[in-house]
């Protein structure tokens, strides 16, 4: 425990610094010491996994928001890095900036990771084949340099575009970067690179009712992303941790996954 709880000190804001939720909205709330053992406790299972497998980083999927009703279970995931500057086991991801229309890249321990105000303490963790993992590693460490970053964060960010970005759209464009031979410096590249290797969004149905009723104008959520047929329709497509599953299994880029539901180990994976 007292590993796990070591590994929390190390948070860093690579870029945009202030408190960072996945959430709508940053509230000064003390954690319950419940809540922080269930962090310290995921935190201590995937470090433990982590460090049973040679490989310098893996994918880590977490439930921040319930996303059942979409058929969705991962909320959010971020790239485990080996020996960052920042620690032993660093994720490395996108957040929004408290419920507003800005992001910033984070470098975070494990009980930090788990600790923001989780759904729940389920957990994949999927690794890379070894030539993948040794080429997203080295594009992360580099990092702030060649981020790819955009700070106009879109919760539904339409999947290639220029003007927005959310955390998910910036694993897959970080990924296809990485994935390219010849290295990719821009988003439109990395994101036509992506869907030339595979990647297919997810599409989400969100009815105008929801839209209004359901509060989703906010500063963090723009639907005029998407065009208007979309709009009007309600399928809107997006980004999901799901997308991102399933084209790195269909595209080869998966050495091994490993998933935890209720804190216990399964056998096969589910949806994710």
């Amino acid at each position: 425990m007292l590993r796990a709880l070591a590994v929390a000190s190390f948070v860093f804001v690579l870029v945009l610094p202030g408190t960072a939720h996945a959430g709508d909205a940053c509230k000064q709330m003390e954690m319950p010491p419940q809540k922080v053992a269930e962090a310290a406790r995921t935190a201590l299972l995937a470090a433990q996994q982590l460090d049973e497998v040679d490989a310098p980083v893996a994918l880590l999927a977490r439930v921040g928001t319930d996303l059942s009703r979409q058929g969705l279970v991962y909320s959010h995931a971020g790239f485990a890095v080996r020996d960052n500057a920042h620690g032993r086991w660093t994720v490395v991801h996108l957040l929004n900036e408290c419920g507003s229309d800005r992001s910033g890249l984070y470098a975070q321990g494990l009980v930090n990771f788990f600790a923001d105000d989780l759904v729940n303490q389920d957990l994949r963790i999927v690794w890379f084949t070894p030539d993948v993992a040794e080429r997203l590693a080295a594009r992360l460490q580099q990092m702030p340099r060649h981020s790819l970053h955009h700070p106009r964060y879109n919760l539904i960010a339409r999947p290639g575009s220029e003007d927005y970005q959310n955390s998910t759209a910036w694993i897959v464009e970080v990924m296809a970067a990485a994935l390219a031979d010849h290295g990719l410096y821009d988003r439109r590249s990395a994101y036509a690179y992506a869907r030339g290797d595979g990647f297919v969004p997810d599409t989400v149905h969100i009815a105008y009712s929801k839209r209004v009723l359901g509060g989703l104008f906010s500063a963090n959520t723009d639907f005029t992303d998407h065009s208007v047929g979309t709009r009007l329709s309600g399928d809107y497509p997006v980004v999901t941790v799901r997308a991102i599953f399933r084209w790195l299994e269909r595209s080869g880029h998966v050495r091994e996954q490993r998933e935890w539901r209720g804190g216990v180990r399964q056998r096969a994976m589910g949806p994710a």
